[in-house]
């Protein structure tokens, strides 16, 4: 949107200008919420915005004649901006002329010397008056004090400036009167007007009575800008009828001229020749009015003027300007698409096709420009960012005009992304398995787990726990036997370890961020116990009491290989420290008694003989496959007597027990191989998954 205020030039401070709140049909207290800020075009800030009251107002002196010169309107530009949204108004304040500068001539006096013989209708140029203001507060009209022989003539140029000429009516006799005293008065059009004065004397010099004359009365020419020095832009021709020094012409520049104009052009007083001698500017000035004056060498002189306009012609010799209105270096990443990053304002001092501007940015980037009217536009957010993937933009921002060749300029926004918590922390392993020898030390670290998160700073800062895992023992709490470093997942053990109690353990560990709101991830670990030779085998039969012996009793006639007993342990402990295995390590006489080394039978090798004793001890010792191995020893007792009805008792009783020990061998040969079989297949699995 656009809104129009006109004020008049040199107001106070303070002074209204609009009420931009009414006028954008706006509340006063959403545009106080809303950040509105006024951005100027110049340099100066001549206005400023009460946000509590939304009154423009001036804030500095505003000098019309200094900031737009003879220009005949002259308009500052303003951009309102206002966030949450973000939204442009573009503000045009059209300063009025008031009639502060009355005209002023060059000097307060000016002398003339005109020959008696000059002819009717000729024309003395008189350096014109000088006002500043515009419009009708500029100069308009002059007035010459009455006399006989002069009348006023005013010329106007093309640029609009007036300048007066006194046109001989009546021939001068100077013989009659030497000098004429005349009063030149420059009036502008204010109300009420001003004025200023200058006094004429004017000379009446008797000789040369033929001036020069050009052979045109103006020349027009057309030149490039930038055209090399030394350019021929017009020869000039002019005549004089007369003889000798007053027929002997010189060229030069009028005294109208301005010193700018003398810098550009020069002209060769015996040629009549314009040259360029400075640098041509479209830009500056499309069109040079050159007043050039001829002047014959006569005593007094003679001199005719002629003007000569001059056009220059634009070509492409200036790039276009970026100018960064609003521009923010840093952006969250996640900023919705079309966030507006920067504004910015292009222009070109060129005209036509070679002043118009396209800009335009790389399309592999997130960022496109939106045209918000003439010479402005918005650079926006085109997809979703991911600090993540790239934190750090520069985005290059060209413009180029449609000149021939075009020329561009490229300016480089650098964008830095500010991280969210957007990224929940990611462990290394889904999952951890994890081997314990029993009766590890307290304090000994069992696992490390590690987690990252790609966020920065604060959002990547972790924090470990353990969590009790779903569907496990609730007795088996595991924040009971473990403990996590917070910061760098060290899970250590509160307490030993007992296989004989606890094989498996499983938990989940869970890591959170330092975000707002945190976000959280999980891993399950496995936690298994590898058994230790910690136990010794334990005898079950036959049963004594320590420091005894069991005694068994045979018949003398018993036959070889007979079964006299059957010794059975059990150790605690599983795997190879479960094996057993039994020795006779002693015996009263070591060839007649033997005992199997797996199931602990001991059994009679040969048969008795009369020189054998009556009464043998055996010391059988159980040893497990431990490492280092753990044993037991158990002392039988066995006697040799007939059988009596007590005996024979006994040995029903023995037979019954001998009867039952095959089916308990049965069970725990059994027993060890499925435990050993479980036991390796856990392992294998294990390495496997470790490789």
């Amino acid at each position: 949107a656009q809104i129009r205020y006109s004020i008049p030039e040199e107001l106070t401070r303070g002074a209204f200008v609009g009420n931009i709140a009414k006028d954008l049909g706006t509340d006063v207290a959403k545009l106080a919420a809303a950040n509105l800020q006024v951005l100027s075009d110049s340099d100066s800030q001549y206005f400023s915005v009460n946000v509590n009251t939304g009154v423009i107002m001036v804030s500095e002196r505003i000098d019309r004649e200094q900031l737009c010169g003879q220009n005949p309107r002259c308009f500052l530009h303003l951009k309102l901006a206002i966030e949450n949204p973000v939204e442009f108004y573009r503000i045009e304040v059209e300063i009025l002329d008031i009639n502060d500068n009355p005209p002023q001539f060059p000097s307060e006096e000016v002398s003339l010397r005109i020959y008696e013989l000059a002819s009717l209708g000729a024309r003395f140029p008189i350096q014109p008056a000088q006002d500043p203001d515009v419009g009708t507060n500029t100069l308009q009209t002059y007035h010459l004090s009455a006399n006989d022989n002069f009348n006023l003539n005013v010329k106007a140029r093309t640029d609009g400036g007036k300048f007066p000429e006194l046109v001989l009516e009546r021939a001068l006799d100077r013989e009659f009167r030497a000098f004429h005293y005349l009063v030149l008065t420059a009036e502008d059009g204010g109300s009420p007007p001003q004025s200023s004065k200058i006094r004429i004397t004017i000379q009446v010099l008797d000789a040369n009575d033929n001036h020069p004359v050009f052979d045109r009365p103006s020349y027009g020419a057309r030149l490039v800008e930038n055209s090399p020095l030394g350019t021929l832009v017009v020869k000039l021709n002019a005549t004089d009828v007369d003889e000798g020094p007053n027929g002997d012409i010189r060229y030069s520049l009028s005294s109208h001229n301005s010193a700018a104009l003398r810098q550009i052009f020069a002209i060769d007083e015996q040629t009549g020749e314009i040259r360029v001698q400075g640098n041509l500017d479209f830009e500056e000035a499309t069109v040079y009015e050159i007043e050039v004056e001829a002047k014959d060498m006569g005593s007094p002189t003679m001199e005719e003027h002629c003007s000569v306009v001059v056009e220059i012609t634009d070509v492409n010799d200036n790039a276009p300007e970026v100018i960064l209105t609003s521009f923010s270096s840093t952006l969250s990443e996640d900023a919705l698409p079309g966030t507006v990053v920067a504004v910015i304002h292009v222009r070109d001092r060129d005209s036509g096709e070679q002043g118009k501007v396209l800009c335009h940015v790389s399309p592999d980037l997130p960022f496109q420009l939106r045209k918000d009217y003439e010479h402005q536009y918005s650079l926006l957010t085109s997809t979703r960012l991911d600090r993540e993937h790239v934190a750090y933009y520069n985005v290059t921002v060209s413009a180029s005009d449609l000149g021939n060749p075009p020329l561009s300029r490229h300016t480089i926004l650098p964008i830095t992304l500010i991280d969210v918590n957007d990224n929940a922390p990611q462990f290394e392993q889904a999952s951890y398995e994890v081997l314990v020898a029993e009766n590890n030390p307290v304090g000994s670290v069992l696992v490390t787990v590690s987690a990252a998160d790609p966020d920065s700073e604060q959002n990547s800062r972790l924090s470990y726990s353990i969590l009790r895992a779903g569907g496990t023992d609730p007795g088996l709490d595991p924040t009971r036997y473990l403990s996590i470093h917070p910061t760098n997942g060290q899970v250590t053990a509160k307490f030993p370890f007992d296989y004989e109690q606890t094989t498996y353990l499983q938990f989940y560990v869970e890591v959170s961020d330092g975000g707002s709101p945190a976000l959280r991830n999980r891993t399950l670990v496995h936690v298994f116990v590898v058994d230790q030779n910690d136990n010794a085998p334990q005898v079950h039969f036959p049963r004594a009491g320590e420091d005894s012996a069991t005694q068994f009793r045979i018949s003398p006639s018993i036959v070889p290989p007979a079964l006299i007993t059957k010794v059975v342990a059990i150790d605690a402990d599983s795997g190879r420290n479960a094996w057993l295995s039994y020795h006779l390590v002693e015996a009263t006489d070591l060839g007649l008694f033997s005992v199997a080394l797996r199931s602990g039978e001991v059994r009679i090798m040969r048969a008795l003989q009369e020189t054998d004793a009556s009464a043998h001890e055996l010391l059988v010792v159980v040893r497990d496959a431990g490492e280092p191995p753990l044993s037991t020893a158990v002392t039988l007792v066995v006697v040799v007597e007939e059988k009596g009805p007590e005996a024979l008792q006994g040995s029903e009783a023995r037979a019954a027990d001998g009867g039952g020990l095959p089916t308990i061998t049965l069970y725990l040969i059994v027993s060890l191989v499925l435990i050993s079989t479980v036991s390796l297949v856990g392992l294998a699995a294990l390495g496997i998954r470790c490789l």
